[in-house]
């Protein structure tokens, strides 16, 4: 101890020394018990011994001049001016305790359980791997979809296996199965199978086929498909063609009618014909008038239009007695006639047959139109001695009328007989070619 005294460095010397004689004695101060060697007690936090500080639980441990120095398992006195460098304390490695069960296994009473190191976050697998507890260990193992390459778990790409019918889109650890449109994923996730759109509410307008893939918009008669694939628009008929009907035509929605101008009727379903209002009553003549069916009308004329010096004889027939010498220069006899042509009617056409009914035996007829004809739009053309026809010349428009007397003269050679009758022809041309 006079070393210690002498100088400081060799108290440093010493005290490094003597520590590590501490230092080398407190390996033996850990136990498993209360029990602890003489400088030591036992510290239940760390269940282990921990040295006893004497500096400050021994009243005036060190005498005089000298100065108190605590160290493992004591305590030193020394000189104040002395200076003590002390080790570092050693740490200190736990004491596993005892387990009498085997590797993955910790005692449970009497028995043994085993050690779920998955759900204790004690295992060593890699974060794409899967923990799976297993008796005494664990396992760790690549999820469905991925496959392991060297410690890693790498993705399988499915789709180069044609697992699906028509696309495929791989994802990470699957993939799904796609269809062209048209088509919807089967049952087994894999097949594609048609769509039948029509009874999804597809966008036709009118009727739908249902197609491989796809479908078909399709429109009822009198119906075209717009361009969009999808609308039906109505087909206007009468402006595709003048010839659906022969008056007018009326466009209606998918269809399209006729209809007639008025005096007229709808013969089926194009066609237009004269009503004949002189049949069916609708005319209002009285009784002292004839009803005369002109093409589109009718017209009332009198009954008895005989003038003077002409006398009524019959329907229509007015005579000029020879006894009257105002009837000198007229024909003997004016017959009323009255017909009906159609406009624009081809021409030359014959129209009206003119017969005599009665003649002597010998004498000769010609028939000529003594007036009405000013534009010559009409001729005779006579067939027999006793007969003649009148023919249109050119074809005529209407509405127009024309009041043509028609004569025919009868001349007797031998009996130095002439006579001279007229037939007053009343011809009404409609305005319709129809």
């Amino acid at each position: 101890m006079q070393g210690i005294c002498a100088s400081v460095l060799c108290v440093c010397i010493c005290v490094s020394a003597l520590l590590r004689s501490a230092i080398s004695q407190s390996h033996i101060k850990t136990y498993t018990n209360t029990e602890c060697t003489d400088g030591y007690h036992w510290d239940p936090l760390t269940e282990h011994c921990k040295d006893i500080n004497e500096c400050e639980t021994i009243p005036d441990a060190c005498k005089g001049e000298m100065k108190c120095f605590n160290h493992y398992g004591g305590y030193l006195c020394l000189p104040r001016s002395a200076s003590v460098i002390p080790a570092p304390e050693p740490s200190i490695t736990p004491t596993p305790a005892f387990n009498p069960c085997p590797p993955g296994y910790e005692p449970h009473g009497d028995s043994c359980v085993d050690i779920d190191e998955c759900e204790r976050d004690e295992h060593d697998c890699q974060p794409s791997q899967q923990c799976t507890n297993t008796l005494g260990a664990f396992n760790c193992q690549c999820p469905r979809g991925y496959s392991k390459v060297g410690t890693e778990c790498i993705d399988i790409d499915e789709c180069r296996f044609r697992y699906c019918q028509h696309r495929c889109v791989n994802v990470p650890g699957s993939f799904s199965c796609q269809c062209e449109p048209g088509f919807q994923v089967g049952g087994n996730n894999r097949s594609c199978v048609d769509v039948n759109e029509c009874e999804m509410g597809a966008p036709c307008s009118q009727r739908c086929f249902n197609t491989y893939g796809t479908f078909m918009c399709r429109c009822d008669q009198g119906y075209e498909l717009g361009p969009d694939g999808f609308t039906c628009n109505d087909i206007d008929e009468c402006r595709s063609s003048s010839y659906h009907c022969q008056f007018r035509c009326v466009n209606e929605p998918g269809k399209f009618s006729c209809v007639c101008p008025e005096g007229y009727q709808l013969v089926g379903t194009r066609m237009c014909q004269d009503i004949n209002e002189c049949e069916t009553g609708e005319h209002q003549c009285s009784d002292t008038q004839t009803c005369v069916n002109i093409h589109g009308r009718y017209q009332c004329v009198d009954a008895n239009r005989c003038q003077e010096p002409y006398v009524h004889n019959s329907d229509n027939v007015c005579v000029c007695p020879n006894n009257k010498p105002a009837c000198k220069d007229l024909p003997y006899s004016v017959v009323h006639r009255y017909m009906t042509i159609t406009s624009e009617r081809s021409a030359p056409s014959d129209i009206f047959l003119i017969q005599t009914t009665s003649f002597l035996t010998g004498s000769f007829n010609t028939f000529r139109i003594r007036s009405g004809d000013d534009n010559r739009d009409f001729y005779i053309r006579q067939t027999n001695n006793y007969s003649a026809m009148l023919v249109l010349a050119r074809a005529v428009s209407g509405p127009r009328e024309y009041t043509l007397d028609l004569e025919m003269l009868s001349i007797h050679p031998v009996l130095s007989h002439r006579s001279r009758s007229v037939l007053r022809l009343s011809v009404f041309v409609g305005p319709y070619t129809f």
